[in-house]
């Protein structure tokens, strides 16, 4: 990217880009072999989806979020999901929470997910709680929206809210608020 004034192309425009640099473009199965095809066929059928998110407050009371997606399985070419998008799967403020999201991105890009969970306390005065259980239970099933997500406040208060039919999620230092009448396949909440 030393020869452009942006930092971020895709799609047809980086490819146009690369042309015009001289660079030749070639067919992505140029790239598959048998052996690595049948390696990822037998780990897209144990993995279908695998969100890792965090949400960390340091000594100092700062908050973070991080999130790294999966993928969709069979998601056109080109689509973008809800992680590199911010306040849509991730988001962090200090005055109100860190947020970190899983599911169908489309639905938590439309809604800005994490930001209204955010924005919920800040502007509705709701704790972080209510906050997500209105935003995903809500906002997000209005739209269809299946998901979850992991939040931290400012004063140490956690959630793990989720309106999917399960989510594996754990906690380390921190009490979290169980949520009730969804089923789960795990739970894992861990002291200190």
């Amino acid at each position: 990217m030393m020869h452009s004034d942006h930092v971020f192309l895709v799609g047809a425009g980086a490819e146009a880009f690369a042309q015009e640099r001289g660079m030749g473009l070639v067919p992505n199965d140029t790239f598959l072999t048998h052996r690595r095809h049948a390696q990822y066929a037998a780990w897209a059928e144990q993995h279908k989806r695998g969100t890792v998110g965090v949400v960390v407050r340091d000594a100092q009371g700062h908050l973070a979020a991080g999130t790294s997606t999966g993928g969709m399985m069979g998601k056109r070419w080109g689509r973008v999901g809800d992680v590199p998008v911010l306040g849509a799967g991730t988001y962090a403020d200090d005055a109100g929470a860190a947020i970190s999201c899983t599911g169908h991105g489309e639905y938590f890009i439309r809604e800005s997910v994490a930001y209204q969970v955010n924005a919920q306390m800040i502007w509705g005065q709701k704790t972080l709680a209510d906050a997500a259980h209105y935003t995903l239970f809500e906002v997000l099933n209005a739209d269809a929206g299946q998901g979850g997500l992991i939040g931290l406040d400012a004063e140490g208060h956690a959630v793990m809210t989720f309106n999917s039919p399960g989510m594996y999620r754990g906690a380390k230092g921190v009490e979290v608020r169980s949520q009730t009448g969804v089923p789960t396949r795990y739970v894992g909440i861990y002291g200190e």
